[in-house]
């Protein structure tokens, strides 16, 4: 996409003036993992702004046509994805199907819910990715039941080593919308952040699991 760094900032301009993405170095959050964080993202925020959504929905679709030609299928890993790689089957008239993170424990016993052809050029849908592992593990899935999984797009992504190691042990192509630097540079300018705030926050997104604040 010619206008990639135009449209980065426009979604990190977006995601931070709808709160979908706060950033608070001096007050950490807590992840899930334990990670203390200067940063939360939920992406899902976006889906209640109408204007936004309509904006991802049709940058992720000009993403896919243009980096991945003929594509025959949209996976939505769940449960962020879904939503979103909805939008995009719609837009681009697409088969759709999601990836839950285990398998069922009752019924057919799915992972993969909605109709996999053997074969089917598919791209997977992610709402973030932080190390990649569940964006993979959404991949594997449907490459075991015989999909050409082409790549995976999403949102935003942090950008961590570990994300890049682990797509590229998978032979699995990624792209984001917006990522970590983007939203750190558009955060500075509309005073989101103090420029003090900068070094503490590429602090933590060159060692996250380890990082304090000071």
């Amino acid at each position: 996409m010619n206008n990639m760094n135009e449209v980065a900032q426009k979604v990190a301009e977006s995601l931070l003036q709808i709160k979908a993405i706060k950033l608070q170095p001096k007050k950490p959050f807590t992840w899930a993992s334990g990670w203390k964080s200067p940063i939360y993202c939920d992406n899902r925020v976006a889906l209640s702004h109408p204007p936004i959504r309509t904006y991802i929905r049709q940058k992720l679709a000009e993403l896919i046509q243009e980096e991945f030609g003929s594509v025959e299928m949209i996976s939505g890993v769940a449960t962020a994805g879904i939503p979103q790689g909805v939008l995009v089957a719609q837009d681009l008239g697409l088969p759709f199907t999601y990836v839950r993170g285990n398998s069922k424990d009752h019924g057919r016993q799915n992972q993969i819910e909605g109709e996999v052809v053997s074969g089917q050029r598919a791209v997977v849908v992610e709402d973030l990715i932080s190390t990649g592992k569940s964006s993979l593990k959404a991949v594997q899935a449907l490459r075991d039941a015989d999909c050409n999984v082409v790549g995976l797009v999403s949102i935003f992504t942090y950008g961590f080593a570990e994300a890049e190691k682990n797509f590229a042990e998978a032979k699995c192509r990624h792209l984001s919308l917006c990522n970590y630097d983007n939203l750190v540079e558009v955060a500075a300018k509309h005073n989101y952040i103090l420029n003090s705030d900068i070094e503490i926050l590429e602090k933590w997104r060159a060692n996250p699991s380890e990082w304090s604040p000071e």
